[in-house]
């Protein structure tokens, strides 16, 4: 069976090993591109459009379900199917949980030749099932079903950054030599920006160095949701949320002008009543 492949592992070795040992027991895999961080991933994905993708999850920049995730929330609508999705990781609890949870398969480092073979020939069934007339769901909603799933057991393993004991009230936001000190409650939305998050309530914004993943562990989930893989929004400053022709949502607040893109993953938030 012909199909393409695109290889994320940030040690060289490994990615080499694994594009060798793909080429003996499935030659007609080929491979389109071999990357070692997630922004590349995500770029070289959506360039190349592979049949198969193999993620390393933990990468720098970017784990393997955070490109993931980037690829559910950018993957164009018209494309090719959505990639077929193999993790390979160190952590067998991991792994487990996320086979069980959603991704067609998973390898562990290092990886063993029996065991790729036999991933090899459950994605050669999941392609020769997608390619059957009759497939029952879209490839690119069933992938966003997956990755719900997968975020969710995500957020509950440990990564070394336990959540705080209570949700923030406070956050010192400092600029020179100035501390700001902002209440939670004063925020409409927090949003990624390159190694700081910026932090924006209706009078002003700040930026404040911390990644947006170890900032939602320390936010109450109840009052902040994610919409985006780079927004977090406070729900009660949402006034309301506009479904375009496309299905495309777009969230309005209250009291500023600025307008939050809801991403395909968190879309089911806003069904309305």
């Amino acid at each position: 069976m012909k199909a393409t492949v695109l290889i994320a592992e940030d040690e060289a070795l490994l990615a080499a090993d694994l594009q060798a040992q793909l080429t003996r027991l499935w030659p007609d895999l080929h491979c389109v591109a071999s990357v070692a961080d997630g922004k590349t991933a995500v770029e070289q994905a959506l360039a190349l459009q592979p049949d198969v993708l193999f993620l390393d999850i933990r990468m720098p920049g970017m784990t393997g379900l955070e490109v993931a995730q980037a690829l559910a929330e950018d993957w164009p609508d018209l494309a090719k199917p959505f990639p077929l999705l193999v993790f390979v990781t160190a952590y067998d609890q991991y792994a487990l949980h996320a086979f069980e949870h959603a991704a067609v398969d998973y390898v562990l480092k290092p990886v063993q030749p029996d065991r790729l073979e036999k991933t090899c020939a459950r994605l050669q069934a999941a392609l020769r099932q997608r390619a059957q007339p009759q497939a029952a769901e879209p490839s690119l909603e069933a992938a966003i079903h997956s990755l719900r799933e997968l975020l969710h057991v995500d957020a509950a393993m440990p990564h070394g950054n336990p959540p705080a004991a209570s949700p923030l009230r406070l956050i010192q936001a400092s600029a020179g030599n100035t501390i700001t000190m902002v209440p939670i409650a004063d925020v409409l939305y927090f949003e990624a920006a390159d190694k700081y998050v910026r932090l924006v309530t209706a009078e002003r914004e700040h930026l404040i160095r911390i990644s947006l993943r170890e900032l939602q562990l320390q936010l109450d989930p109840e009052c902040f949701w994610q919409v985006h893989r780079s927004t977090i929004v406070r729900c009660d400053a949402i006034a309301s949320a506009l479904r375009d022709d496309t299905g495309k949502l777009t969230l309005t607040l209250r009291g500023h002008p600025d307008k939050l893109s809801v991403s395909r993953l968190y879309a089911d938030r806003f069904k309305g009543l």
